[in-house]
């Protein structure tokens, strides 16, 4: 049945996860039927030269996944041949947004043809983040989470301890509560300090660094307590400001803007001026994008990298080597300040 196949010690995928998608080929090609005894952990173990224990947790995690079933004193059968080796994943976003977006594809991408991956959005609403997972809880094998919700004190943690460990993968914001679960995470508060420390010679070409953080979008307050600590500790003049629209642009400072609506408001407003950024006044934006790089011949951001974290986070599942990763944070240079 199998002699024909081979597990390559090279490949990503772990062993025992190849002898699973062994069996489930030949599941799929008609070889193994309904009911039908498949030959034990001893039999297979010898016939592809792995360990028994390799096997063993192939033939468990087939048991979980109701593809055999064991019988006691006789060995395991098949329990049923609707199988497929492509996995069912389930996104949790808490809003749509241009670096959603860019996790959603690199992570699609990643996973390429061994996945489907369905999106959910839950718009920071934790009653509609439980009714999700509610619904879902036993229709996906993995669940991805970006776990934002308007209220910082409400436990989404709690909702999310509702999924079996082993299916879960936070990405985007660690979580105290959940410091043994896997994670690609940010690290708001010290990312903004790292970042702009990047960039101090330019910033200290201006009198006042002004945070543009809109209260009522829900973005992590992480990021305003790190704007001030950076602030303090080389003692620039600072103000936080919650919406561009509402705001006076004085000549001689630098605005840093979270959200992209804001950014737009603001260079509107600078053409209506007819300054030039970097000269009469500076701007950085918050996660970098392809516009950001050509608008206004080049804005400064601080961004992390959407890219590599839905890339991180495919990985872990493919290769089944789940562990905590803080994604990389970076200052990009360019003609706005």
């Amino acid at each position: 049945m199998l002699n024909y196949l081979k597990i390559d010690s090279n490949s990503e995928i772990p062993k025992y996860k190849q002898v699973v998608d062994l069996f489930i080929s030949d599941i799929e090609a008609g070889i193994f039927k309904q009911g039908q005894r498949i030959p034990s952990i001893n039999e297979t173990s010898e016939e592809l030269l792995l360990s028994r224990d390799t096997v063993e947790k192939a033939y468990v995690y087939m048991k979980k996944k109701g593809i055999v079933l064991a019988v006691r004193g006789k060995g395991y059968y098949i329990n049923r041949v609707n199988v497929s080796k492509k996995l069912k994943i389930c996104m949790i976003f808490n809003k749509l947004s241009n670096y959603k977006r860019s996790i959603y594809y690199s992570f699609v991408k990643t996973m390429g043809t061994k996945a489907s991956v369905d999106v959910f959005i839950y718009n920071y609403d934790l009653d509609e983040f439980e009714t999700i997972v509610n619904k879902n809880l036993n229709s996906y094998d993995y669940f991805v989470i970006l776990p934002h919700v308007r209220n910082e004190n409400a436990n989404i943690s709690e909702v999310i301890k509702k999924i079996p460990r082993e299916k879960v993968l936070i990405v985007d914001r660690f979580l105290e509560e959940l410091k043994d679960y896997p994670v690609v995470y940010q690290e708001y508060d010290k990312d903004i300090q790292s970042a702009l420390t990047c960039g101090i010679d330019l910033l200290r070409k201006y009198s006042r660094l002004n945070l543009v953080f809109p209260q009522a979008e829900y973005y992590p307050p992480y990021i305003v307590r790190g704007f001030r600590i950076f602030c303090q500790v080389y003692g620039f003049n600072n103000a936080v400001i919650d919406r561009m629209e509402d705001s006076e642009i004085n000549a001689g400072e630098a605005y840093i803007i979270v959200s992209d609506d804001d950014l737009y408001a603001f260079i509107r407003r600078i053409k209506q001026k007819n300054w030039t950024l970097g000269k009469e006044c500076g701007v950085v934006a918050y996660n970098e994008n392809q516009v950001k790089e050509i608008l206004c011949e080049g804005i400064t951001t601080i961004s992390t990298s959407h890219e590599e974290i839905g890339q991180l986070a495919a990985q872990m599942i493919l290769t089944q080597k789940f562990e905590r990763i803080k994604s990389p944070f970076q200052f990009i240079r360019r003609n706005s300040l």
